[in-house]
């Protein structure tokens, strides 16, 4: 059948591996169909009191297409995908950061990054930008053009893959920013959602007239292919239930009031998330208590783990023209917001029963990955196994009308239309690689890049840091050139000498597990306090340590995130790996001990830029990592 005609079919036959080759044999009604937008007459209306509902973005004396619009109507061609999948990346251009010190925004492709005009609404629906304008006022805010959120949006809006770490969490005093951004991103995914409900539904109406006048049923052009194999079009992958809850309540007070006359399942959600809301008298008490006894934990660590933290949840979001439809099934809703890990137990169902499936997946065109940092000391590797299990040509039909499948899902290049958005406190390889191998989005990439200043004021004691650094031939060997190093330059010292109070650490649970293998072999007096410790031997461990029962303990940078221990009985420190949070640098350095002969070695090699940087501050990590000589020294 060609693809330059509309023919209205019922009945496609099951996806196949390649899903161009699909055939139609039966001609129907349209509106007889099942499609991603079909479900209820809510739903199929057409709303005709939305300026904006015509998809393009108007002032009063232009008319410019929107972001949304140009993005769908490009048709990429097989040469373009293949240099795509050849992930080589340019970036040409660059724009200071107003909002961050010493940071800047890098990108690919032509800058976009300029003075939007004031009378497009900023590329949103005119209902969303009146309403988000109206949020702005309300809570004070006086310049909307100059905000940070509206700054931030356009970003999002330009369709590129943005890998933004250096964001300032609401848990590190940096509120008022993390709200910022997460208005913006989820106001480009409402804006998302509507736009493309909008366009499905106008295609109706005109199918509908179509059929009503009696004329042939092939109908011209492209303007029909405007679906994907599944209805979700968004997937916002998040660390915690209580970060979850932020987000799901501010993207229902982001939503405007004629689209949200009902909420459905609210409470449901409250039971399951949990509530922020606190009486009057707890809140009263929790002052009290405050005062009279001083908190064990950071201000950062409270804020952070305050609510539910578990790390399984997953709920699908569905929008009609009136109602927020909170937990409806997966295939019907137009956002899932889910962790990794309950994504990952998805799939280890699906593979176990055929029945199953997680090809809800499949039509996915935004992926916002929030507090990438917190998702980093969780389990990385589930959220890479997620990212490659999206976009892929579903197993089912699930009830798709075929032939408005957008051609770039049927040629399998919806990967290259798919937008990641990856936010985090900062980067770390892993991040990195995740942007630079599976976010080949055709729009291009925009990044932040940062001047660090360092933490090293911020030790108290007078200690004696030593930084060694160690060579590698390639990122691949310096895993076992660490060890090689550790084994052969640092062990001796600490097995020959008679004292205790070594603390050693390490910053993931693999270099845990290799030093603590070593030092079984070597049959050490050492102590474990790891990420998969329990409670009572993690007392027991303490106790020893500080009494000096054992000589030394191997400590990960994992549990001190979540526990926040302060170990006492340290006298000599050994930084096998440098910490990916930098605070966590001075808080175990001050934990040294004593008042004579403190000592903090650091371990480093030219692939640890990213912490480094972090800690002694990005000149000074440059000329570290270059010099000739091996060992600095600072106090």
């Amino acid at each position: 059948m060609k693809r330059g005609g509309r023919s209205l079919v019922s009945s496609p036959p099951a996806f196949s591996n390649d899903a161009k080759k699909l055939r139609v044999s039966t001609i129907s009604n349209a509106t007889g169909l099942q499609t991603e937008d079909a479900e209820t007459e809510d739903d199929l209306e057409t709303s005709g009191t939305d300026e904006d509902d015509d998809l393009t973005v108007c002032g009063p004396s232009t008319v410019a297409t929107s972001s949304f619009t140009k993005r769908v109507e490009y048709k990429l061609s097989k040469v373009e995908a293949d240099d795509l999948s050849k992930k080589k990346w340019k970036y040409t251009w660059e724009v200071p950061a107003a909002d961050i010190s010493n940071c800047k925004w890098v990108g690919t492709g032509e800058c976009f990054l300029k003075d939007d005009d004031l009378s497009s609404n900023y590329g949103l629906k005119q209902k969303l930008y009146k309403h988000w304008l109206d949020v702005y006022k309300t809570s004070g805010g006086n310049d909307f053009h100059s905000s940070k959120q509206r700054w931030f949006f356009s970003l999002c809006n330009s369709y590129r893959d943005i890998l933004h770490g250096e964001k300032k969490p609401f848990y590190h005093k940096g509120l008022e920013e993390d709200s910022n951004i997460m208005d913006a991103y989820l106001m480009h995914s409402l804006n998302h959602i509507f736009r493309t409900r909008d366009l499905v539904r106008k295609n109706n109406a005109k199918i509908d007239k179509h059929q009503m006048n009696g004329k042939e049923e092939i109908l011209p052009g492209d303007n029909f292919l405007d679906q994907g194999f599944t209805r979700p079009k968004i997937l916002i992958l998040l660390p915690l239930r209580s970060i979850a809850l932020r987000v799901i309540e501010r993207l229902i007070q982001l939503t405007p009031a004629n689209s949200k006359v009902n909420v459905e399942h609210i409470d449901r959600f409250y039971k399951d998330f949990g509530s922020e809301e606190v009486s009057s008298d707890e809140e009263e008490e929790q002052s009290k208590n405050a005062k009279t006894k001083k908190p064990s934990k950071p201000s950062d660590h409270q804020s952070l783990f305050k609510g539910d933290t578990r790390d399984d949840f997953m709920i699908g979001i569905k929008f009609t023209r009136k109602t927020i439809k909170l937990y409806g099934d997966f295939y019907s809703s137009d956002i899932i917001v889910a962790s990794p890990l309950e994504l990952m137990t998805k799939f280890g169902k699906a593979e176990k029963n055929k029945e199953l499936d997680t090809d809800y997946l499949s039509s996915i065109e935004v992926v916002i990955i929030d507090h990438a940092d917190v998702i980093s000391l969780q389990n990385w590797s589930f959220l890479t196994s997620v990212v490659e299990r999206l976009n892929h040509i579903p197993s089912k039909q699930h009830g798709t009308n075929v032939m408005r499948i957008r051609p770039w899902y049927l040629d399998g290049f919806a990967r290259f239309y798919r937008q990641t958005i990856i936010l985090g406190y900062y980067l770390n390889p892993d991040m990195n690689a995740l942007f630079n191998h599976h976010c080949v989005n055709y729009q291009g990439k925009v990044k932040s890049v940062r001047e660090h200043r360092g933490v090293l004021p911020k030790v108290l004691s007078q200690v004696r840091q030593i930084y060694e650094r160690f060579d590698a031939s390639s990122i691949a060997d310096v895993d076992d050139a660490r060890l090689e190093y550790f084994e052969k330059k640092v062990f001796p010292k600490i097995k020959d000498s008679d004292q205790g109070g070594i603390m050693l650490f390490a910053s993931s649970y693999f270099e845990f597990v290799r030093l603590r293998n070593f030092l079984k072999s070597q049959n050490a007096s050492f102590c474990l306090l790891g990420d998969y410790t329990n409670q009572k031997d993690i007392s027991r461990a303490r106790v020893w340590f500080f009494e000096g029962k054992r000589k030394i303990m191997l400590y990960t940078e994992r549990i001190h995130f979540y526990r926040r221990y302060k170990i006492r009985g340290i006298r000599n420190l050994i930084i096998y790996s440098l910490p990916e949070r930098k605070e966590f640098y001075y808080e175990i350095v001050n934990m040294l001990e004593g008042s004579d002969d403190l000592a903090c070695t650091v371990l480093f090699s030219q692939y640890d830029k990213l912490q480094l940087e972090r800690i002694v501050g990005t000149a000074t990590a440059k000329r570290m990592i270059k010099s000739e000589k091996g060992v600095f020294v600072f106090c």
